[in-house]
């Protein structure tokens, strides 16, 4: 039994470690730049949608239900129905339906609406009256975004990053199910596929890994910047 265990799942002899080390770095790729482009843009999607929320003439509620359903559709749409159903916009955009580039726009359209969300509660959760006080010493609309708002939420907003960079990674995995590359698309083809249960373990092993470090640097970052 721990012979056969070993020759199943220990065999490292069945290891490509130059496409392992590939893969990796595909990987990396694409969470870390989908990451940098759903930062920018969940944070503006997350301010205007506590933006529009905020006010109360019924013209704004409508434009913030409009945006509110919109940012749903992306954010409950499964990721690999989403990837298959912009796949024409993926190959205008990038020229190819294969590789880690590929995945970016998916990736991207799938994680902004959840950051965003995460972001309004961000918003929302500032003390009013701490607002009211800012407005009542003259500080204009932009002021009380990176006077009050940002710096008041950024332990939740830093937190939120690091939820959705988890998911991310995730998403990356099923990306390389469907042609996109990295760790996902290697423990599929040559581990499942070929019956190499040793590559799809260390594949398995080495997203972990990055999941942990994301993890840790976040709630590192998260406690430092805590008031509390």
């Amino acid at each position: 039994m721990d012979k056969s265990f070993v020759e199943t799942y220990l065999n490292f002899e069945k290891v490509d470690w130059a496409k392992m080390q590939t893969s990796t770095v595909d990987t990396l790729y694409m969470t870390i730049v989908s990451m940098i482009v759903v930062f920018v843009l969940g944070i503006l999607l997350g301010l205007l949608l506590y933006s529009l929320g905020r006010k109360k003439s019924a013209s704004y509620q409508i434009l913030y239900n409009v945006v509110s359903i919109i940012s749903n559709i992306f954010r409950s749409t499964p990721f690999m129905i989403l990837m298959v159903l912009i796949i024409p916009f993926t190959k205008t955009l990038v020229g190819s339906m294969i590789g880690a580039s590929a995945a970016l726009p998916a990736l991207i359209l799938s994680a902004v609406p959840f950051y965003a969300r995460l972001v309004e509660i961000a918003f929302r959760e500032v003390s009013p009256g701490v607002i009211e006080a800012a407005n009542a010493m003259g500080a204009n609309y932009w002021q009380i975004i990176y006077k009050i708002l940002v710096p008041e939420s950024m332990p939740a907003l830093v937190s939120g990053f690091t939820v959705t960079s988890v998911s991310m990674i995730g998403f990356t995995a099923m990306a390389g199910a469907i042609g996109a590359g990295g760790l996902g698309s290697l423990a599929w083809s040559e581990g499942f596929q070929l019956g190499n249960q040793t590559v799809t373990l260390v594949a398995t092993v080495i997203m972990l890994l990055i999941v942990f470090v994301v993890q840790g640097l976040g709630d590192y970052f998260t406690q430092k910047l805590d008031k509390r």
